[in-house]
């Protein structure tokens, strides 16, 4: 095995902190990995990974090598292409993470045009509603949906959702159509949240000077894009969806907008990846193909 396969080996088991799934997500023997690991902390003279009964991490020297080869696998990959025209230049595996519904209904169709135009790229497509971690899980790039928190992580604005409140149109034959801040106490809103036992946020509009949330009561607390939606048709209550994931559904009649002039805050959309001083080029085509796709259903942010 030669020390550019070991490094390779060392990266995937740092990030997925095992050494039984690195070898499962590579295709190699769990010896192999086992085997490469200890040939790199020989020819270094240091413990790269701390291994004990639960799983696998690094130490502070494990850490710095770490951080050094994704630099130097990265810049790699770009020698490999730098002389090389047209698609054929790009190769190798791209890991990517994206909501259920971007991916199913923007991203999936129209993925068999860029594989055409990139035959030697591999994609492995997470889809998700959690948030990943990038790092630990071996992704190339995330597509994120809402406010970010602080991090390491680079950010790519891409632009943001607009927000429409939709109820089905049994819904609002049973409990009227909301028009008012004051009509909400009256009816039911569909509770989203990241992890079930979370507080809801409850219903958000912008009352003239700022966005403002307010509770409303609620049958049922769902922890998933598609089951928010599901709720929504069967008529369980009243959701704030980004316009392009519902449009189909309200031309169809299946939805219907409901308080149109309280609509919540437009909710940004990114592309993060970890930071590296040289991103790999098959990357940089991936998330320029993916902005371009994702612009004419995102409103451009301000400043």
């Amino acid at each position: 095995m030669n020390q550019l396969e070991a490094l390779q080996i060392f990266v995937r088991v740092a990030e997925l902190a095992s050494y039984t799934r690195a070898a499962e997500s590579l295709g190699m023997p769990k010896a192999s990995m086992s085997t490469a690991v200890q040939q790199l902390e020989s020819e270094f003279g240091t413990q790269l990974l701390h291994r004990t009964t639960r799983k696998v991490q690094m130490t502070l020297d494990g850490r710095a090598c770490y951080e050094r080869c994704k630099d130097l696998l990265a810049d790699m990959d770009e020698l490999r292409s730098m002389f090389q025209q047209g698609p054929q230049a790009l190769r190798g595996r791209l890991r990517v993470d994206m909501p259920t519904g971007v991916a199913r209904t923007t991203v999936i169709p129209r993925l068999p045009e860029f594989l055409r135009q990139h035959p030697r790229i591999e994609i492995e497509l997470s889809c998700t509603d959690r948030k990943v971690d990038l790092v630990r899980e071996g992704f190339d790039c995330v597509m994120r949906v809402g406010t970010l928190e602080d991090s390491s992580l680079i950010v790519r604005p891409l632009g943001a959702f607009a927000i429409a409140n939709c109820a089905s149109p049994d819904y609002v034959r049973r409990y009227g159509m909301p028009r008012s801040v004051e009509d909400l106490a009256n009816h039911q809103l569909i509770h989203y949240v990241g992890t079930l036992g979370a507080k809801s946020m409850g219903f958000e509009y912008h009352d003239g000077v700022a966005y403002r949330t307010v509770d409303m009561p609620g049958a049922i607390t769902v922890n998933s894009a598609e089951a928010y939606q599901e709720a929504c048709l069967a008529g369980l209550g009243i959701v704030q969806a980004p316009v392009s994931g519902v449009r189909h559904l309200i031309e169809r009649g299946l939805l219907v907008e409901v308080a149109p002039a309280l609509r919540a805050e437009p909710m940004p959309v990114s592309l993060l990846y970890a930071q590296r001083r040289n991103l790999s080029q098959r990357v940089q085509v991936f998330m320029s193909w993916v902005a371009e796709l994702m612009k004419p259903l995102l409103l451009p942010l301000p400043g």
